[in-house]
């Protein structure tokens, strides 16, 4: 039903169903939040009213109203600014200053902490309320995140994106009144989704600059750095360019100011994933076993059906991600081909994804008694490395990836949002199915809400596939699958919701809307795929290369070997 209302003296007409806050930004009106969280494909809308930043003055009304959680109704006539909201919410943030360790020259979230700028919105120069702090100014590491409680607000932001979008709840409250904290993440993933939200730095990614560092001024060492297709369309976004610019040529210039050795694109490992992956779905599918095939390119995806639904371990892919795979043909054929001792190199991936740096960590993903990949960093923490040995990305002169391991496909780009790593094994069978790809665009797995459901025909084939974003969606369609309700050929799993261009290791959105960011950065990656030349991952001469010279075809023994792996039954961590 449509109501009439006034907010600042103008008038609106408005769904009922809406919140004050909602209308507000509909129509650019700005109101401060801090515990307040919508995820618009995911259908979240957090609004639990705790902080009371939000306030505003309603006619009528003896006391002030949470813009988030009250309901527009005719005839309310609201005012946004007035000098009794602009005294309550200040009150409100100095009483969460009062309980919160204020030394925000060295905490992570500097300059991009929420909190920090609703103070200097509200004009707060000094901490009215002063006493003891709830909790110690310790952060300890936890899953490869960092919890800090005396920084935390209670917003409750992290525990309903781990709750509602990832079906995870690793996290909640504990303790009461002036003790009560978020607990300790004992089922989390690595996702990073709740690192992404938390307005504070009670919870951040750890920092493994200082590694990469000390590695590049090793002289014993050759250091390699390889890049996610992701990275490319955000890390612009700390130096100030438009959400999803593209800026390939600047990053790769970028790491020989710093001094690698060499660099490479996780894009042509992408391409060797959907070589090994796309022959093991059809020998499946051939034979109608282990269906559906479900991918494993995601970290956070992985660890969530080892702890989660360990029942069918049989049906994920036994392919490494295009991460592990790099530093496994780094450390074998790279490393033959140039003479190198293996135990030489240090390879550090830039990734968009916290739980990538869990799984270069894993055991079983070592070859020969060396990890695959050395050290994991993300793009935010590029950034600050970037910023602090005064490398200005955008004067670089542009720059190519080393030859070799450098050279992809289209098809491996579009790994970076969901839907992707389908088509490109879709085009790839259809390559391999019929001799012809006359179509590469599969718009059918493309688009941004969790669950997509498509039925792909390859010549006389038919593909029943599933593409699914967010944990919390994976949790549905697999309690489908055990069913037998679902009825898949393969199933795409990201544990991030739009895929890895909104892994929590990207840069932070502040004051714009997650999903128009999301769509940005995946506008970008389709652009990127539809310039290139080749757009077929089995087209790609350096994959022809390596299969010729080194690894026989797909799943050889010697692929196997080097490519592949095995999950574990994790549901007793």
């Amino acid at each position: 039903m449509l109501v009439n209302i006034t907010i600042n003296g103008k008038q609106y007409t408005e769904d009922s169903s809406l919140t004050i806050l909602r209308v507000a930004r509909k129509h650019g009106i700005r109101i401060p939040t801090l515990c307040y969280l919508t995820l618009e494909e995911s259908c979240l809308e957090h609004r639990p009213a705790s902080c009371r930043v939000c306030l505003v003055e309603v006619e009528g009304r003896r006391n002030l109203l949470p813009a988030c959680a009250t309901q527009i109704a005719e005839g309310m006539v609201i005012k946004t600014n007035t000098r009794k909201v602009i005294e309550a919410r200040r009150t409100v943030v100095e009483l969460l200053l009062s309980n919160h360790s204020n030394d925000c020259v060295k905490c992570p979230k500097n300059g991009k902490c929420k909190l920090q700028n609703v103070a200097q919105e509200l004009g707060i120069r000094e901490i009215a309320y002063e006493g003891e702090l709830s909790h110690e100014n310790k952060y300890e590491e936890s899953r490869g995140l960092l919890r800090n409680p005396s920084k935390c607000i209670l917003c409750g932001k992290c525990v309903a994106v781990c709750k509602e979008v990832q079906g995870i709840e690793a996290i909640s409250a504990t303790n009461r009144g002036f003790y009560t904290q978020i607990s300790d993440p004992s089922k989390c993933v690595s996702c990073g989704q709740c690192v992404q939200v938390c307005p504070t730095g009670a919870l951040v990614q750890v920092d493994s600059t200082h590694l990469v560092e000390a590695a590049l001024e090793d002289p014993s060492k050759v250091v390699i750095v390889n890049t996610a297709p992701a990275t490319r369309v955000s890390l612009g976004e700390e130096f100030g360019l438009p959400y999803g610019t593209d800026v390939t040529k600047k990053m790769i210039s970028s790491f020989r100011e710093l001094g690698f050795d060499k660099v490479f694109d996780t894009n042509f490992t992408a391409d060797l994933t959907i070589m090994e992956e796309a022959t093991e779905f059809l020998n499946r599918f051939k034979k109608g076993e282990n269906l559906p095939l479900i991918t494993s390119c995601c970290p956070g995806w992985v660890k969530f059906i080892e702890t989660q639904y360990p029942e069918l371990l049989h049906l994920p892919s036994s392919c490494k991600s295009p991460m592990e795979m790099f530093g496994a043909v780094a450390k074998s054929y790279y490393a033959e081909k140039n003479g190198i001792d293996p135990k030489n190199i240090v390879l550090v991936s830039l990734m968009p994804c916290l739980a990538k740096k869990r799984e270069a960590d894993r055991p079983e993903l070592e070859n020969d008694g060396l990890k695959n990949v050395d050290i994991v960093i993300t793009v935010k923490e590029y950034a600050e490395m970037l910023k602090r040995h005064g490398v200005k990305l955008l004067e670089l002169e542009d720059g190519e990836f080393d030859p070799l391991i450098g050279d992809s496909t289209g098809a491996a780009d579009i790994f970076a949002n969901t839907g992707g790593v389908m088509e490109a094994v879709a085009r790839t069978a259809t390559k391999w199915l019929t001799g012809e790809v006359k179509n590469v665009d599969f718009e059918a797995v493309r688009g941004l809400s969790g669950t997509r459901e498509a039925t792909v025909k390859i010549g006389d084939v038919e593909l029943r596939l599933c593409v699914v974003s967010g944990l919390g969606n994976a949790r549905k369609v697999l309690d489908k699958v055990k069913s037998g309700e679902a009825n898949y050929h393969a199933i795409e799993i990201m544990a991030c919701p739009g895929g890895c261009v909104n892994g929590g290791g990207q840069p932070y959105h502040i004051g714009h809307r997650q999903i128009d960011v999301i769509k940005a950065r995946q506008a970008s990656i389709y652009n990127i795929d539809s310039k290139k030349e080749l757009r077929v991952s089995c087209d790609n001469p350096e994959i022809k290369k390596i299969y010729d010279e080194y690894l026989g075809e797909p799943n050889s023994h010697k692929a196997h070997e080097l490519l592949h792996t095995h999950y574990h039954d994790c549901s007793e961590e």
